[in-house]
């Protein structure tokens, strides 16, 4: 063809990368090369963060998926791996070991592991249709929640689910152990892998910035508040069912806990918004573990009624016994993310640079 004049934008070179090895990462330089408007001016950056918004959702979906996947080879793992006798008497007794699935402490890092991918899910799903709604929605209520909702839970989505990735993957390499480290399986890819979602598409700090800076004060706190309500709703609907009394307890504690947090930040980081910066990881971390413990809720509620009307599908009981666990074993960690967010940023911000 007739290709023309070239614009000098030059390809000097693929980055060596800490994982992600499919994906090219290029630097490129431009020597007062061509650039063409595309759009309205001055629009840009509102574009920019339209589609910025969307691809953080997938990245929670990235962080999601890589701790799925790093999960199901450590249980694969965990049940062939042949080390050492159950603390309650063997559970192999004609093999040499028993599997190392039998021990309180992988068990517990599985169990961490699918209470949080599970959850985290149903999370995706759930703030994915409020994305529909505030597109298709005939009800115009509905849709301004509906949005209200996408604006407050990307952040959450995007920095809670890729940091609770993180966790997952480096508790599967921890499964396999010292074969984990090497790249015989497949622990150390999946731990390579899922960093970055930690970084791009605004790093994990930027969108607890975010989340405490901008979402929460959004429209006097509207979504904040609407969600608040939502919970409230759900736990007086349900408080007085015995079989969803573990979920709703701990929902009501964790709703309490955020609400607390929320109205720590709104007296304190206008006062200071050091105190704002220093609390919004924990904040952001008090957000997921209260909007995964309203899915198990959620879920609960669901696998209870089917048990009721019959159905025999150990799925069902398998998803309550993952869902009281969550409750039970993640859960708590909300206490100490408010104990956090709310001691400020004093000695945080004391030492003078010079001291690190």
């Amino acid at each position: 063809g007739k290709p023309g004049a070239r614009n000098p934008v030059f390809c000097d070179g693929l980055e060596e990368k800490m994982g992600i090895h499919g994906n090219a990462t290029c630097v490129i330089r431009h020597e007062e090369s061509t650039g063409w408007l595309v759009g309205e001016e001055n629009r840009g950056l509102a574009l920019m963060f339209v589609m910025m918004n969307e691809a953080r959702i997938g990245v929670g979906l990235q962080g999601i998926a890589q701790a799925e996947a790093a999960y199901q080879a450590a249980a694969a793992f965990a049940k062939e791996r042949l080390q050492g006798r159950s603390l309650t008497g063997p559970k192999n007794p004609d093999g040499p070991a028993d599997p190392i699935i039998v021990h309180p402490d992988v068990r517990r890092m599985l169990m961490d592991s699918r209470a949080v991918i599970e959850a985290g899910r149903a999370f995706l799903f759930w703030t994915a249709l409020q994305g529909d709604l505030a597109h298709a929605s005939p009800d115009e209520a509905v849709r301004q929640k509906g949005n209200d909702y996408m604006a407050l839970m990307t952040p959450v989505v995007k920095g809670f689910l890729t940091d609770k990735g993180l966790k997952v993957c480096s508790d599967a390499l921890q499964i396999h152990g010292g074969s984990g480290f090497t790249e015989h399986f497949p622990a150390s890819q999946y731990m390579r892998d899922v960093r970055i979602a930690l970084i791009y598409e605004g790093t994990n700090g930027v969108q607890a910035l975010d989340l405490v800076g901008r979402k929460l004060a959004a429209n006097g706190g509207r979504a904040v508040m609407g969600f608040f309500a939502e919970l409230d709703a759900f736990v007086a609907a349900n408080q007085d069912d015995p079989a969803l009394k573990p979920f709703t307890e701990g929902l009501a504690d964790a709703k309490a806990k955020l609400q607390e947090g929320t109205m720590w930040l709104m007296q304190n980081g206008l006062m200071n918004p050091d105190n704002a910066g220093a609390a919004s990881t924990d904040y952001m971390h008090l957000f997921g573990l209260t909007a995964l413990a309203y899915m198990w809720a959620l879920i609960a509620k669901t696998c209870q009624a089917k048990i009721a009307a019959g159905d025999t599908d150990p799925f069902y009981a398998t998803k309550l016994t993952i869902g009281r666990y969550y409750m039970q074993r993640v859960l708590p960690d909300t206490t100490g993310h408010l104990a956090k967010l709310t001691s400020g940023s004093e000695l945080m911000m004391a030492l003078p640079a010079e001291a690190f």
